[in-house]
């Protein structure tokens, strides 16, 4: 448990340790390979019951956090932040983001119906 004067920092980054595995291994060229993964099952299925339960009729909100439309796992984030489509949390290509929440292969992480 945090104390109250105890930085919150170093917790949240050994819950995302927690979530990621991160491997190396030599690349047979004198460098290494940094491997993350995630096991994103469970985002998955949580993300396809939102999914199921949305009411398709519903408009969309003009609240500023009105409109919960995906749950992107931290793997994921990563390699959108590697396609300069993110910056940590913060969408820097909007045009480049819709299309990726828009994109049939990435339908498991939308928790909503339609179109961005």
């Amino acid at each position: 448990m945090c104390g109250m004067n105890e930085p919150l920092f170093p917790l949240v980054i050994q819950k995302i340790m927690e979530i990621k595995k991160t491997t190396y291994h030599p690349d047979g060229e004198g460098g290494i390979v940094i491997t993350e993964t995630q096991d994103v099952t469970d985002i998955v299925e949580k993300n396809k019951k939102e999914y199921n339960l949305y009411d398709e009729r519903a408009k969309w909100s003009d609240e500023l956090l009105g409109n919960k439309i995906a749950s992107i796992p931290l793997a994921v984030i990563d390699d959108l932040n590697k396609k300069k489509i993110l910056q940590g949390f913060r969408v820097i290509d909007d045009k480049k983001f819709k299309a990726w929440l828009n994109d049939g292969d990435n339908r498991f992480f939308r928790t909503r119906t339609g179109q961005v």
